[in-house]
């Protein structure tokens, strides 16, 4: 399948009338009820849909979660269509076929997204800026497979635990938590790891 990053490059105008759009349906392929978002949704099920198979993002950049109210494993959602679950969970290695809630990233801001990675957690040890996508940190100059906290000074962004954006997903953000993660369970209700080996920046 195509990974949703590039999915989302090949992405339609904007909509107008607002910086978030997104058209969510209960079948693959864009089939079987259809419902429009320009705002969070909590639930699913409290919005009036079973389950989400399918869905294209018109405009911003989204959170997608596994369970309701913003839990579980996250994925980011670009503009731009994806026809199956494949492609948003953007890993061969979890296996999510559910979305159950879902919100804009307000804070994505891809020129402006900028973050500092610390070796050990709350901003201790060996420490390294950078404002660009990187499929390997480790390639890079990074000296391990772990990252023991994050500041993101701009923008959003994904961190993955494995390089070439595979593995479990954390989406950071300059406007939450003040833009300070200081140690892994900040990342996100289903964090277990300090490990992260590639990180990109958020598309609006």
């Amino acid at each position: 399948f195509i990974p949703a990053a590039k999915m989302a490059q090949t992405n339609p105008q904007p909509a107008q009338g607002g910086p978030w759009k997104m058209t969510v349906y209960d079948q693959d392929n864009f089939q079987g009820k259809r419902m429009e978002f320009t705002a969070s949704c909590p639930g699913t099920a409290e919005c009036g849909l079973d389950t989400i198979r399918s869905l294209k993002v018109e405009s911003g950049a989204w959170f997608g979660y596994e369970h309701a109210n913003y839990c579980g494993q996250q994925f980011v959602l670009e503009r731009g269509e994806y026809p199956r679950w494949e492609a948003w969970s953007g890993s061969n290695a979890y296996h999510v076929e559910r979305l159950m809630s879902f919100r804009p990233i307000c804070s994505a801001n891809h020129k402006e997204s900028k973050m500092t990675l610390f070796e050990k957690e709350n901003f201790m040890g060996h420490q390294w800026e950078i404002q660009d996508d990187y499929p390997s940190l480790q390639a890079m100059g990074w000296r391990n497979n772990e990252v023991g906290s994050m500041k993101i000074h701009g923008g959003a962004w994904v961190c993955y635990q494995y390089p070439g954006y595979r593995g479990y997903q954390y989406i950071l953000e300059s406007d939450h938590h003040a833009g300070d993660y200081k140690h892994w369970r900040e990342w996100g209700s289903h964090a277990q790891t300090f490990q992260v080996q590639s990180v990109r920046r958020v598309q609006q």
